[in-house]
């Protein structure tokens, strides 16, 4: 036996004649792409912490604090938010779906993910995943729409890639109507 082995206290060899768990730790139920979790943290940390960091959710992205930029779109309950300004308090309960979560269970694109692809509207790429989750957002809301309802998205994106993301919307609400493009 080495020296270190000796000096070292030595676990006991018999187990406890009770084991008591653990009270389950209180905390914020959430659901995010269909998997639930308990965030048992600072209930005032943003979301997108939350997925970045926690959960190791990269798609959504840090752009600004103030919810002007967009990059950290999600859908909480079917509808558009930005998960840099929500506290986890606010969302016990709640469905929340990222980028990740689009894709179906057999692995197959959403249509505006593939639109994307097919329209190459992707320059940088940064402000992309939030941009999905807004025109998701958007054709639930207007499966046909206009221009100007492209434009009312607002998410920002430093490359100006904007008449891809046009382009892009477009198609994806043609497939989702189910005529070929």
């Amino acid at each position: 036996m080495s020296e270190y082995n000796r000096r070292m206290p030595q676990a006991p060899q018999t187990p406890p004649a009770r084991i008591v768990p653990e009270p389950i730790r209180k905390g914020i139920d959430v659901s995010i792409n269909g998997k639930r979790f308990r965030h048992t943290g600072d209930p005032a940390l943003p979301l997108l912490w939350y997925l970045r960091d926690v959960l190791r959710l990269t798609g959504c992205k840090y752009g600004c604090d103030d919810k002007s930029c967009g990059a950290c779109s999600v859908l909480v309950d079917g509808k558009l938010q930005r998960a840099c300004a929500l506290a986890m308090t606010d969302l016990a309960d709640k469905d929340i779906t990222t980028i990740e979560g689009l894709v179906g269970p057999d692995g197959a694109l959403h249509p505006v993910q593939q639109a994307w692809i097919d329209e190459d509207a992707i320059l940088c790429g940064y402000c992309q995943s939030g941009q999905i989750m807004a025109a998701v957002d958007l054709l639930v809301r207007k499966p046909k729409p206009s221009d100007a309802d492209i434009d009312g998205i607002g998410n920002l994106c430093r490359c100006g890639s904007y008449p891809r993301i046009r382009r892009a919307i477009q198609r994806a609400a043609t497939a989702m109507q189910g005529k070929p493009k």
